[in-house]
């Protein structure tokens, strides 16, 4: 590592964050997240891929922010890449989910899953870069769930789907499923994947000992995030800084709760 970019991180910390990187002449070139700024920006300096090498050799400054969590570090980096738009960051500016898994009702009442372009008047369980990338997982969930890749959409029949043969579907692509038993194992999916619709404030740990953070879902919008005082006696909502709802900031948050 070069002298100069040793003493570019030197000082940083050992926390989770978001971090901006500067040429000499001031203009940012690139912003990333951390669970540790410091070993994230030696390896930003030590990597010899492309992107990296190009980082060195115009870094001239680094300046970070703490965010005390990873949760709120990725929607502060998603939130500041939209907003700058840095040189390197070319591929998180411009990610355009094109498709969405939509849930439908057939006919007989069970209730599908289906792979179709983004529809920004609905609110999709799960968005995708592409149609291959959404039917991968698609053919995960059914799998997972037992449901029937010929109600999913994946397989193109009249009669049984083929994994009914398999013994591997219960008969819902001919009837034989009660809709109530297929339609519960796609509820439990839902549950576990849907973007909340209620309020929820998540508590998470904050930049200090002092303070925790604060992500904020409103009625089924992300509203933002902010730090809050443990001590404090006002209302924590009076500390959400508001910040774009968005799909890649509900994919984040789909994520963070699905793991939870």
């Amino acid at each position: 590592m070069r002298e100069d970019l040793k003493k570019m991180v030197t000082d940083l910390p050992t926390v989770p964050g978001v971090y901006y990187i500067y040429t000499h002449e001031e203009r940012l070139i690139y912003i990333g997240k951390s669970n540790n700024i410091k070993k994230r920006l030696s390896q930003h300096f030590t990597c010899t891929d492309r992107k990296s090498v190009k980082i060195q050799n115009f870094a001239s400054k680094v300046r970070y922010e703490p965010t005390g969590s990873e949760l709120i570090a990725l929607l502060m980096e998603s939130e500041e890449i939209k907003h700058h738009k840095p040189i390197y960051n070319r591929a998180q500016r411009h990610s355009i989910f094109y498709y969405g898994l939509y849930p439908e009702i057939t006919q007989e009442g069970y209730i599908s899953l289906q792979l179709k372009k983004i529809d920004n008047r609905s609110q999709e369980i799960n968005s995708y870069l592409s149609l291959k990338q959404g039917k991968e997982d698609l053919f995960r969930i059914t799998e997972t769930y037992k449901l029937c890749q010929k109600i999913n959409g994946l397989y193109k029949s009249k009669a049984q789907c083929f994994q009914y043969t398999l013994h591997e579907c219960l008969g819902a692509c001919v009837n034989e499923e009660p809709v109530d038993e297929y339609n519960k194992r796609v509820h439990q999916y839902l549950e576990k994947n849907s973007f909340p619709q209620e309020t929820v404030l998540l508590k998470l740990p904050g930049r200090t000992k002092d303070e925790k953070g604060l992500v904020l879902i409103e009625n089924g919008i992300y509203k933002g995030f902010g730090f809050c005082p443990k001590r404090s006696r006002k209302d924590p909502l009076t500390f959400i800084m508001p910040k774009s709802d968005n799909k890649d900031a509900r994919r984040i948050l789909r994520s963070y709760l699905k793991k939870q």
